[in-house]
């Protein structure tokens, strides 16, 4: 699936030859986010989450005169309350020399129509406290920061520990 765009650009869905691309730029998100150590994904956890016979993480790439600047990782969620599956947003990422072209926002509104095609409740994603530009952005597009919910995570030893 994908939408293609009179002035060189177009989104579509990643093919495994652009895994190597769709890495380098988690890598740079990473960078952006200031955690560049936490990212210990390969090329081959990439191939086998995205392409797998039943993958459950899929990916849209921005391409643009046939080179992938921008790339939206999600997954299905689901809401006991509405009955129904979501997407959320894993990562949404356009290279920065490409920022202020609309790309986002045409990654946005394509995954937004994804949820109102197949009939999805809710599309959400985390967005760091301090990354202002992007929470304008979310805002400007009708999201609403969902304040009155606090995320837990556990990892590493301490899910070793509550998993054994």
């Amino acid at each position: 699936m994908g939408i293609g765009y009179d002035w060189g650009m177009s989104i579509r869905d990643a093919r495994i030859e652009d895994v190597p691309q769709i890495l380098q730029l988690i890598h740079d998100l990473a960078l952006y986010e200031k955690a560049p150590e936490e990212v210990h994904a390969t090329v081959a956890d990439l191939e086998q989450a995205l392409f797998s016979d039943t993958p459950h993480v899929f990916a849209h790439v921005v391409e643009v005169d046939e080179k992938v600047i921008g790339i939206a990782i999600w997954f299905l969620n689901y809401s006991t309350w509405q009955g129904k599956h979501g997407i959320y947003l894993e990562d949404l990422y356009i290279d920065p020399q490409y920022r202020g072209q609309g790309y986002g926002l045409l990654m946005l509104k394509h995954l937004a129509k994804i949820c109102v095609d197949r009939g999805y409740g809710r599309f959400q994603w985390w967005v760091l406290d301090w990354n202002s530009p992007s929470i304008e952005f979310y805002k400007s597009q009708g999201a609403v920061a969902m304040d009155e919910w606090t995320v837990y995570r556990v990892s590493g030893s301490d899910l070793d520990k509550l998993g054994s």
